[in-house]
């Protein structure tokens, strides 16, 4: 199993080019699947054992999503198998996935935004570095990687435009705005530490995706915000706003860096105020 596991990971690394998060993910997964396994060797897995495995997973009250996390993994894995020769068929073609819970993330309204951002004081570098982040989160709706990932020479100040290293070191240009490229710039101009990093922690090294969920988190307290609100929730909020103020979907998806138009789908079903507004606009007897 563990041979197997190897090819799969350089597989994933070299031609599919995938993150380090995501490789990891698939490692620890296939891990645990290979500990299910104990003896059996990988040619004797079939659809009765993976109907087995699939109940061991629901008996630790996992969510859907995440079993079908770990299918999408395995489906990968055998699929791979089989295409390399390793196996002479794929146990997984048979086996359904369960249905999936419909997700709704938490997002902001456009006065909470503004709460947020105005709850911190940009009176010394660290003000300045922080007010930079929340800006260049709200104003372009990247991950939180790919901000800490940042370099000077990835954003176009007179341009506007940032460019992005996303999931699978596929890079994409995103818009910034005004308040966002300031914020940046007057950071950037007055701290001490020079450094290709547009963001450093107190360290004066670049800070890490970790530090910027707890300045995030820290600005969502002081700001008083509801429960459930995180960094996470500045990417859903600028997607939401967007649309509510009617940007298209396509458009949505190529700024938010999503592979498929299904996962920004989502954001249409967060509000009905929108709906509402149109239907009061456009219906004869509403």
């Amino acid at each position: 199993m563990e041979r197997y596991i190897e090819k799969f990971v350089r597989y994933l690394q070299i031609e599919k080019n995938y993150s380090e998060h995501t490789v990891l993910n698939y490692k620890l997964d296939l891990g645990d699947f290979g500990k299910y396994l104990q003896e059996t060797p990988i040619e004797k897995v079939d659809y009765l054992l993976l109907r087995k495995y699939l109940a061991q997973l629901k008996e630790k009250n996992l969510t859907n999503r995440t079993l079908n996390r770990h299918l999408s993994c395995l489906r990968s894995f055998f699929r791979f198998l089989s295409r390399e020769g390793l196996l002479k068929s794929n146990p997984m073609l048979s086996l359904s996935s369960p249905k999936q819970e419909k997700y709704l993330p938490a997002f902001l309204t456009e006065e909470e935004v503004s709460k947020l951002l105005d709850s911190v004081f940009a009176g010394d570098e660290r003000g300045r570095r922080d007010r930079a982040i929340l800006e260049t989160f709200y104003s372009t709706g990247i991950r939180i990687s790919e901000l800490s990932g940042l370099v000077k020479d990835d954003i176009d100040f007179i341009g506007g435009i940032i460019k992005v290293l996303g999931k699978g070191k596929k890079e994409r240009i995103v818009p910034v705005g005004d308040k966002a490229t300031s914020a940046i710039r007057d950071y950037l101009d007055k701290r001490k530490k020079d450094s290709d990093a547009v963001f450093l922690n107190k360290n004066g090294r670049r800070i890490s995706a970790r530090g910027v969920r707890n300045i995030v988190q820290k600005y969502i307290r002081l700001a008083g915000l509801k429960q459930g609100v995180s960094a996470h929730t500045l990417r859903h909020s600028f997607a939401t706003h967007l649309l509510n103020r009617g940007a298209d979907l396509r458009s949505v998806q190529e700024l938010l860096g999503h592979a498929n138009l299904s996962t920004t789908q989502i954001y249409t079903h967060l509000t009905t105020d929108k709906l509402k507004n149109v239907y009061d606009k456009a219906h004869p007897r509403a």
